[in-house]
């Protein structure tokens, strides 16, 4: 470690940097994986509101643009403001959660985040294409969504205190377990208090469904896979002091 530690700005904006990269592959996964499944999922709903019907006019903002510029827009700045947020927890997490390098720690904060933000509320909120779901209810699933998150979230932080409180008394292997288990049923019951969200119309293809809901995981784990290789490399290399090459000895006459 550097006798000069880097303030946590300068691994915040390494984290920034690596979540701009990760907005980047999880851009191109979005359009190679998804897209194809949001256009089916629009003729769909185009066809259901019938051929002949007047939709008034051509869209503000056409599909092409959208499905380029606006999504890649969309997930870079997305990726960037999660990269700060992931920084921000490393640098908590760094020297707290083990004996573990700067890589090694940036791999761990990643692939609990990724559990705690992206899995855990995809299992209960799964992500639907165009054309599924009320619309008046919209607000009310984005609330339980967020909330979601935010519960698990929190819920992962307090795995992760109640572990290290634990360690000193049953050691770091059944801490760790101890405190994943508490973790898992702590989710469980979030899942049976917080309400459900069936809104598939009927007749709408399952299949197109189940294919969304995978490409809209494979994005998010391609963007938490990215940034994690991407800020463990700049992590490691901001707190990690490179050896100075050896002077030339000078032969003495």
């Amino acid at each position: 470690m550097n006798s000069a530690s880097p303030s946590p700005r300068t691994l915040l904006v390494r984290g920034m940097l690596a979540g701009l990269l990760a907005g980047v592959a999880a851009f191109l996964v979005a359009y190679l994986l998804g897209e194809s499944k949001v256009d089916a999922a629009i003729a769909i709903e185009e066809a259901a509101a019938g051929a002949g019907h007047d939709h008034g006019g051509e869209a503000p903002v056409s599909r092409a643009l959208q499905a380029t510029a606006g999504l890649g827009t969309g997930v870079v700045l997305y990726g960037v403001a999660l990269g700060g947020i992931a920084a921000l927890a490393y640098c908590f997490a760094l020297g707290r959660i083990g004996r573990f390098g700067p890589r090694a720690t940036a791999a761990l904060v990643t692939a609990g985040l990724w559990v705690a933000v992206t899995l855990v509320p995809f299992f209960k909120y799964p992500a639907n294409p165009p054309a599924v779901g009320d619309p008046d209810t919209a607000a009310r699933r984005t609330a339980l969504y967020l909330l979601m998150i935010v519960l698990s979230a929190l819920l992962a932080a307090g795995a992760v205190i109640l572990g290290r409180r634990l360690a000193p008394r049953l050691g770091g292997w059944n801490a760790s377990v101890a405190a994943g288990g508490g973790f898992v049923v702590a989710i469980g019951i979030s899942y049976a208090v917080l309400p459900g969200v069936g809104e598939v119309p009927t007749g709408f293809p399952a299949a197109l469904i189940w294919d969304f809901r995978l490409a809209s995981l494979a994005i998010q784990t391609a963007l938490w896979t990215t940034f994690g290789l991407a800020f463990g490399f700049l992590a490691e290399r901001t707190l990690v002091p490179t050896r100075a090459p050896k002077e030339a000895v000078q032969p003495t006459s």
